[in-house]
């Protein structure tokens, strides 16, 4: 059957405006950026392509901002753009910068949380990091953990250390959101694959014991067996004696030298006078100090371990033979 000239007409209509709209996607797409050396344009937070496209006619990186608003209205964009940085180079189209808008190709910055900090050492971090938008400044620990919404817990551990990247403009509130959950799916993990021979119950005991893991191990492989001696500790009901959990407990007070009278110094943390673990963890423990903690080396019966001065730790199974261990280390020091 031929078909019809009213057919014929509605299909030329059809085929030209097909390929008049790509024609005119592909033209507004190759329109260069008024850009004559490479440039950072700062995406506000809520900003949409409509007031971004303004903004950019008033900086003179684009000569029309319905260009902007055409192409993406025809590659069917959003309107909403991921706030942050944007690297602007010579040469450089209009396609190209939407598709970077529309990718939320920012320029990150980077924050490494290093393992065994303090949450008041990690607020110093986030407050010094460049990039971010600060809202927390002067806000207790109670109050941060009431802002992300965890009313009535204890910030100290519960933020996971590692490396993270994040736009021009994020909030230390997301970030510290994200850190939170960070620690919260890595605890969780291992929780689930712990040993069947804990003396601790609940995944916060083990946030505790790890920490306290990270702050007395100086070697990795020796984590485990750490682990163990508080273990073997918590079971008998004796006390665990970790010089950390007394320096914790001085806070600020703590000159570098750890003295006997602080030793006997009676504040929830020390260890020598109250027996199992301390009220809060004592700082942010690492995967390994986790690990370690939910899995302790149950191959030996020590009690004891002391510095060798050489970055490890001699392990004891009799108090007589820490004494020596002790001595001898002591004498390495003089």
């Amino acid at each position: 059957m031929r078909p019809s000239l009213s057919g014929l007409i509605l299909l030329g209509t059809l085929v030209v405006t097909f390929w008049g709209a790509t024609g005119l996607n592909g033209w507004l797409a190759k329109t260069p950026l008024q850009v004559t050396h490479s440039r950072f344009y700062l995406v506000a937070r809520g900003a949409t392509l409509t007031s971004i496209a303004n903004d950019l006619v008033a900086a003179e990186i684009i000569g029309e901002s319905w260009k902007l608003r055409l192409l993406a209205k025809l590659d069917g964009h959003t309107d909403r753009v991921l706030a942050g940085k944007y690297q602007l180079i010579p040469g450089m189209e209009l396609g190209s910068l939407l598709s970077a808008f529309n990718r939320g190709e920012t320029l990150k910055q980077q924050l490494t949380i290093v393992e065994g900090v303090t949450f008041s050492q990690l607020l110093k971090s986030i407050n010094d990091a460049p990039g971010l938008t600060h809202t927390l400044q002067g806000q207790t620990p109670a109050q941060i953990m009431d802002r992300l919404g965890f009313s009535g817990e204890m910030a100290e551990g519960r933020f996971f250390p590692d490396t993270y990247r994040y736009h021009e403009g994020y909030t230390d509130l997301a970030l510290l959101a994200h850190l939170y959950q960070n620690m919260q799916n890595q605890l969780q993990n291992e929780w689930a694959t712990r040993s069947s021979q804990l003396e601790i119950n609940t995944p916060y005991e083990a946030l505790i014991l790890a920490s306290i893991i990270e702050k007395e191990s100086g070697l990795d492989s020796e984590r485990r067996r750490i682990s163990g001696v508080f273990h073997r500790r918590l079971k008998i009901n004796m006390k665990l004696q970790a010089d950390s959990t007394i320096i914790y407990g001085l806070g600020t007070e703590f000159d570098g030298d750890l003295r006997r009278r602080d030793m006997r110094r009676d504040t929830p943390y020390n260890s020598y006078i109250h027996k199992g673990l301390p009220p809060t963890p004592i700082a942010m423990p690492g995967l390994a100090s986790i690990k370690a903690a939910l899995n302790p080396d149950t191959s030996d019966d020590t009690l004891y371990f002391v510095a060798t001065g050489k970055g490890g730790h001699y392990f004891s199974t009799t108090l007589q033979e820490h004494n020596r261990a002790v001595a001898r280390y002591l004498s390495s020091l003089r």
